[in-house]
């Protein structure tokens, strides 16, 4: 949670959020079912810019919000979702001054208690400085190890991760996991880059983090001091980080090995003691994602004096908790946050809060969501709808040309082997071992951390909960899990303008159909292919399809480094290949689901539009957006997705049925040239 300030008691809460918008504000439904032409600009040509023949009359008239650095598709669900959250969240206040106990009592807690500024306001930062008196009054980096589980627990990521997580080579326990960690930045290359955008990231952010030393009440100089061992520090750990494109490749990130060869690897570090304080069970194995990170920590803890591990842990557990902290804290984060996002204001209260008590109660949440907002016929309805998406990807699947029979054979026992996770959890996480109070949120902040921390560490040796959801209901969003071998699509998601009962097919398979068809792409994208049904890390390709599936995801990658964002800068055709070819092929399967839910029916038109049209206008319409550019930059640097134009313009350029749906020829600005078109799936 980014900028986060601070009403009254729980009890009180109430009647203050009440005042902030009518129920009809909060919960408002959209009202055209289906298309609405006043989205399109019909002046510009479908085949020469069909991003904007889509949606330039919705661009046009829609202006950003200034909370928001990107806003389209995705955050007008999100904004009506989280209404409808919100009046849930403001009923739980009230029944809890009369029935304080079970979910709804936890979740007035925590949510009552994040919208408390009075109490925030007043305590300042004396919530951290138990935290930061720990961390203050190391004195050798024998005591590392354990500080750092400490911190971990309380929601602090200092240095690295770990966590318990399916091993990949044996997909059916859960094994201790390693991974590499603890920037301030987005990600290593603002430290390592030399262009002007990124040094003067890097300056901001040095000035950042003096302010908030200074906030804690370090003289300037001091501050200012500790700020420049910090970004040393960080940088030193960016430099030994691998990058996101190379954190992509499943291989390169899996070595498990004994816990006494990780002792060997990083000997400075007792990993006795850091997982004695973590309270994790016996470890006797780690996936260490990134050995070479790993070696070089190694090096940082003999070389680095113990003022400067100070200074880094302080600023981490100040950064972590700024966003709870006093106004003054809260502003300078949100400053901060400015320069990255361009966002011109933070949200309001009451959303950070809300997005809070979805990250630490997701569960909870959900319970009460789809109690009132998610009924057991959407659940079927959607599932029958992905039925009929694995359908038309096996038949794809079975017919095609590139592909070997014994690789298509591995193929189909893949897909048949996929679960499905529609709307919410069969079960539910049992919350009550985790004790809230009022008072100070960050408290409960930690709570709920050491509670998290204590669950996801407790399954290691485990097997593998195949049950288990990793998003909260109300989240608009979807999810393949290579591991798993399965699919999720939350409540959240299932809502116009992705799934409507109310609209005809076309519309519908164009935008919930592409999705769930993207989220099954993803089992076989360059790095979901390289599992296999039961979710194990096993090549199961002859080399001769392997090479000519790398052919086709080659040309994707050239595709999309050719695209321009942000000015002059260039998407990352590697880091985005997952998702792009998942675009694709989800855009294809569904229209050819389309065509077999159509079949023997009448294909009488819609507004002028034939179903084969409506599709691929529902599918554009999901990816409108607007997106400031620095927004713009940072996504290109962090985010595997392209920018909506691209997700738009880049599949349908190599998509025969699309030509054919609105007449388009070679040589339009939406046809790519015969032999730069992609097909896989």
């Amino acid at each position: 949670m980014r900028g986060l300030p601070v009403t009254q008691t729980v009890a009180a809460v109430a009647l203050a959020l009440f005042a902030c918008a009518s129920p009809a504000a909060r919960a408002a439904k959209p009202e055209v079912h289906g298309l609405s032409l006043a989205d399109m600009d019909r002046s510009v040509k479908p085949c020469e810019d069909f991003y904007r023949y889509a949606n330039g009359g919705w661009l046009k008239r829609t202006k950003m919000p200034a909370a928001y650095s990107r806003y389209g598709g995705f955050e007008e669900l999100t904004d009506r979702t989280l209404a409808s959250v919100h009046e849930l969240l403001d009923v739980a206040v009230v029944k809890a001054r009369t029935s304080p106990g079970g979910n709804v009592g936890m979740l007035a807690t925590y949510y009552g208690t994040c919208m408390d500024s009075t109490t925030a306001e007043a305590l300042g930062a004396e919530p951290i400085q138990p935290q930061l008196r720990r961390v203050g009054s190391l004195s050798t980096k024998t005591v590392l190890a354990a500080e750092f589980a400490r911190l971990h627990a309380e929601g602090v990521g200092v240095v690295f991760t770990l966590s318990g997580q399916a091993d990949p080579g044996n997909s059916s326990v859960v094994i201790a996991t390693a991974s590499q960690g603890g920037l301030g930045l987005p990600d290593r290359d603002y430290y390592l880059k030399t262009d002007p955008p990124s040094q003067t990231i890097r300056r901001e952010y040095v000035a950042h983090v003096a302010r908030t030393f200074r906030l804690l009440g370090d003289d300037p100089t001091q501050a200012d001091l500790q700020a420049q061992q910090v970004m040393d520090f960080e940088t030193a750990l960016a430099r030994a980080s691998i990058t996101r494109v190379q954190q992509r490749d499943p291989r390169a990130n899996y070595h498990k090995m004994p816990l006494a060869d990780l002792r060997k690897l990083c000997p400075s570090f007792d990993w006795d003691a850091y997982f004695s304080e973590a309270r994790a069970p016996s470890v006797s194995w780690v996936n260490v994602r990134q050995p070479a990170f790993f070696a070089a920590l190694d090096s940082l803890i003999k070389a680095a004096p113990m003022v400067q591990w100070r200074a880094y842990l302080r600023w981490h557990v100040a950064r972590t908790a700024s966003p709870v902290l006093s106004s003054a804290f809260v502003s300078e984060d949100f400053r901060f946050e400015q320069v990255l996002s361009g966002a011109k204001e933070m949200l309001p209260r009451w959303r950070r809060c809300l997005n809070a008590t979805d990250r630490a109660l997701g569960e909870v949440l959900g319970q009460e969501y789809v109690r009132e907002h998610f009924t057991p016929e959407t659940k079927a309805r959607a599932l029958a709808l992905v039925e009929n998406l694995e359908a038309a990807l096996k038949d794809r699947i079975e017919a095609l040309p590139w592909m070997g029979d014994s690789t298509k054979a591995q193929a189909l026992r893949k897909l048949a082997a996929f679960g499905e996770k529609i709307g919410y959890p069969d079960n539910w996480r049992d919350f009550s071992g985790l004790a809230l109070e009022p008072g100070s949120f960050h408290a409960n902040q930690v709570r709920a951390n050491r509670f998290e921390r204590a669950w996801r560490l407790g399954r290691i040796n485990r097997p593998v909960d195949r049950t288990e959801f990793s998003m909260s209901a109300p989240t608009v969003n979807a999810r393949y899990s290579p591991s798993l071998n399965d699919i999720l699509f939350p409540a959240g998601i299932l809502q116009p303008p992705f799934f409507d009962p109310l609209a005809d097919d076309a519309v519908n398979y164009g935008a919930i159909g592409t999705v769930i068809g993207h989220e099954m792409t993803h089992g076989f994208d360059d790095s979901g292919r390289q599992f296999d049904a039961e979710g194990n890390l096993r090549d199961w390709w002859t080399p001769e399809d392997a090479l000519q599936y790398k052919a086709r995801t080659d040309r994707i990658v050239e595709q999309y480094d050719a695209y321009i964002v942000a000015d002059t800068v260039h998407l990352n055709g590697r880091l985005t290949l997952g998702e792009n070819v998942s675009d694709l092929g989800g855009l294809t399967v569904s229209f050819a689901a389309l065509q077999k839910a159509l079949a023997g029916k009448p294909r009488t038109p819609i507004d002028g539009f034939t179903p084969e049209q409506r599709f691929f206008l529902a599918y554009a319409r999901i990816w409108r957006q607007h997106v400031r550019p620095e927004e713009s930059r940072r996504r290109v640097a962090t985010d595997p997705h392209s920018p909506g134009i691209w997700r738009v313009k880049g599949p349908l350029s190599n998509m025969p049925q699309f030509f054919e749906a609105f007449g388009c020829r070679d040589g339009d600005a939406m046809v790519r040239p015969g032999d730069e078109r992609t097909a896989i799936w």
